[in-house]
């Protein structure tokens, strides 16, 4: 996508995040998240937008402060939030230089997409704390998989001991058409990645819908019982399947 396609997705799924967390019970347990609470959750994509945005404002790293509470209205905070980064990325340069921590390129754009699918993420989390049924758009799922393989993968160590790779992995989404094929490391440590043709060949071959390889990646759901059709080497495939790959 482009980043204005971005920036209109960015406010769609931000008006929806806010929705939520004005009509559900800030009390509810977040089932993907520990010991969070609704109210945990919006406080946290509330500050993530706020970190987002000093950096698309200024290009610069920025001080992580997730621990600011909301001065008013939980719904209206996260409102105030989420319309400060839209604000300050419709007003940015795209192609401008910006620090990011990922192997993307260092600009703007890259702030563009990471909101998108840091919200779509919580959003899906935030409607099942409300106990109401959400879906991905698969082009969003599959944009999502591609930034933690080829964005995020490269850089795993930064956060986690990086997932065993033993034989090259073709990983294709059943219902978009991308694929990525994941091979075993060389000198840096980490696995490689790129985007294939789903029909190349691999010793294992994962396929399933675009949202369930990108929440199988942010461990938002269990290999079993996620519609993941593994053939080839299905050892090598579920011990890279069980990650980590996100911070």
């Amino acid at each position: 996508m482009t980043p204005d396609e971005y920036l209109a997705r960015l406010r769609e799924l931000t008006a929806g995040f806010a929705r939520v967390a004005r009509a559900g019970d800030h009390a509810a347990p977040v089932p993907c998240c520990g010991d969070w609470r609704l109210r945990d959750l919006v406080v946290h994509l509330g500050n993530v937008h706020r970190w987002a945005t000093v950096i698309v404002r200024t290009g610069e790293p920025a001080p992580q402060d997730f621990a600011v509470e909301p001065d008013a209205d939980l719904a209206a905070w996260y409102a105030e939030c989420a319309d400060g980064l839209v604000e300050a990325m419709r007003e940015a340069s795209p192609e401008d230089g910006a620090w990011n921590f990922t192997a993307a390129a260092k600009t703007k754009a890259f702030w563009f997409r990471r909101q998108v699918h840091e919200t779509a993420v919580h959003l899906l989390d935030a409607h099942r704390a409300a106990g109401i049924e959400y879906t991905l758009d698969p082009s969003i799922a599959a944009d999502g998989a591609d930034e933690v393989l080829l964005g995020m993968l490269p850089k795993v160590k930064r956060w986690h001991t990086p997932p065993v790779v033993t034989v090259p992995l073709l990983l294709k989404t059943s219902d978009t058409g991308h694929a990525w094929l994941i091979t075993p490391p060389g000198e840096t440590d980490v696995p490689g990645s790129r985007q294939a043709d789903p029909a190349e060949a691999a010793d294992a071959v994962v396929e399933g819908t675009a949202e369930a390889l990108d929440l199988l990646l942010w461990q938002r759901i269990e290999l079993d019982g996620a519609g993941i059709e593994i053939t080839g080497d299905a050892a090598a495939a579920k011990t890279f399947l069980a990650g980590p790959f996100t911070p």
